[in-house]
């Protein structure tokens, strides 16, 4: 979670420390706000975290809080998990402060190639959600000549297939969802605060191995997996052993990705986090597991944790888990 600021200073009034401005949030760094502990527990089924923040002024802040969630890009050759394609709310977002629950809102951004294009969808009456059928309903009834451009622009794609009634050629949406879920807080002069939310993440996946074919460990795939997802000699060793079990030689795996965007938590006062506490449940006892994190111990048969003092998160959290073909 972040503070907001905008150059803007009528967004909100109250002197708050940080506001909305007309292009939308903008994330900053506070120095009146210590994030003092962070227990964050991920899973496929659930994200949670619970904080406890502290004012160290002798004033009261007022100001938006604000948490980023991970990017999901819009491709229809991507298997991608969506807990609700129904609502705006389509991770089940749910945030309470000292136990009592705040109704956040949501900022919405469409990027595509780099560029912010979500007032041209807006005013084309397309959603910014790229799954479900809504949006791809919206770009079917667009005119061919704003077909054809966003398609030049990186916006959308063609998905060719075959459903059984012969050869479609249908727009499919290929831009960048952003989201980040805002709501306004006073933080009491020289108080701790208790901070909790939860959400169900949104899980990607792979029909096989993108990073091991042919017998070994390689490609584009593999040189990003072994930086993002911190990919060590003894889950390598594993996914070898499943290969030499599997008459073809490939695997009977298949990859699970989930994200989390850590980095912000650098945004509080000093600059890291006080208490910081990370639990992951890889959800079966014949999953592999691979990520990023230093002193992590296993403490029971699918969790894993990492605790640490003063922790300064360098990089999001990116979480890798294998399972067998066909698992029950």
């Amino acid at each position: 979670m972040v503070f907001l600021a905008s150059a803007s200073a009528s967004a909100f009034a109250n002197d708050t420390t940080a506001e909305l401005g007309a292009g939308g949030l903008i994330l900053s760094r506070s120095d009146a706000i210590v994030m003092a502990k962070e227990d964050l527990f991920i899973s496929e089924q659930q994200v949670r975290v619970d904080y406890v923040f502290r004012n160290s002024t002798e004033e009261d802040v007022e100001t938006l809080v604000a948490f980023p969630m991970p990017d999901i890009e819009a491709n229809p050759y991507l298997n991608v998990s969506i807990p609700d394609g129904t609502g705006d709310n389509f991770l089940g977002f749910k945030v309470s402060v000292e136990g009592q629950p705040v109704q956040p809102r949501l900022e919405q951004r469409a990027i595509a190639v780099g560029i912010d294009v979500t007032d041209e969808l807006r005013s084309n009456g397309v959603p910014l959600f790229p799954y479900g059928e809504a949006a791809p309903q919206a770009l079917s009834g667009l005119p061919d000549d704003i077909v054809a451009d966003w398609r030049d622009r990186g916006i959308i794609i063609f998905d060719e297939y075959d459903d059984g009634s012969g050869w479609k050629r249908v727009p499919s949406p290929f831009w960048t969802l952003r989201s980040t879920y805002w709501w306004p807080m006073v933080f009491p002069a020289g108080a701790e605060i208790r901070v909790s939310h939860s959400y169900t993440p949104s899980v990607g996946a792979t029909v096989g191995l993108s990073f091991f074919y042919g017998g070994k460990f390689q490609g584009d795939a593999y040189r990003d997996h072994k930086s993002r997802y911190c990919m060590d000699e003894g889950f390598e060793a594993a996914i070898l052993k499943a290969s030499r079990g599997a008459p073809d030689g490939f695997p009977p795996l298949f990859e699970t990705w989930i994200s989390y965007i850590l980095k912000t938590g650098g945004n509080w006062g000093g600059g890291t986090i006080g208490d910081f506490t990370l639990t992951i449940d890889k959800g079966d006892p014949k999953n592999l597991i691979s990520f990023c994190g230093s002193g992590v111990k296993k403490i029971g048969p699918t969790t894993f944790q990492m605790q640490a003092t003063d922790f300064y998160p360098e990089k999001n959290l990116d979480v890798l888990i294998l399972k067998r073909v066909n698992q029950n």
